[in-house]
């Protein structure tokens, strides 16, 4: 009889203090208080950290993290990873929901020969992350892989 994998609980814990009108403050223990409220778009107020983004921000974090994750372990020679990540909030039967997050991460490695590795990396990321395995929207992952090399070619205007 094969003995089953024991796997740890985590907890996560934030604190949140209403400041006034449609906003507040959210903070955790050890890390900076947030400026939060809801969106201009639903009689909140601009330049603030709203629910909306702070959902788009975790499956572009995690997608983020993970991928760190899995090229640390498989020693990807990783030069730069940066991303945008985008959120559809639509009426669906008379509830806003999210549908969909595209995640775009532009990826720099250090060789031609590890881009398919980058590849395979941002695949298996897309099955793995534990925020979009948490939701129901659909995430997509629209890569850009270049290697070092690549990004240092002189652009030749003709």
């Amino acid at each position: 009889m094969e003995a089953k994998k024991a796997f740890k609980i985590f907890h996560y814990m934030t604190q949140l203090r209403w400041t006034g009108e449609r906003r507040g403050e959210l903070a955790s223990h050890g890390k900076p208080t947030l400026e939060i409220a809801a969106p201009p778009e639903f009689k909140g107020h601009p330049g603030r950290w709203t629910p909306e983004d702070l959902f788009v921000a975790a499956v572009d974090i995690c997608t983020m993290t993970t991928f760190l994750a899995f090229a640390a372990h498989k020693k990807l020679g990783l030069v730069l990873y940066q991303s945008t990540a985008e959120g559809t909030l639509e009426n669906v039967e008379g509830k806003y929901q999210f549908t969909q997050v595209t995640v775009s991460p532009h990826v720099t490695v250090a060789t031609e020969e590890e881009i398919p590795a980058a590849e395979q990396i941002l695949r298996d990321v897309e099955a793995s992350c534990l925020i979009s395995n948490s939701i129901t929207a659909h995430v997509e992952i629209q890569a850009v892989i270049q290697s070092e090399a690549a990004s240092l070619k002189p652009l030749v205007i003709v």
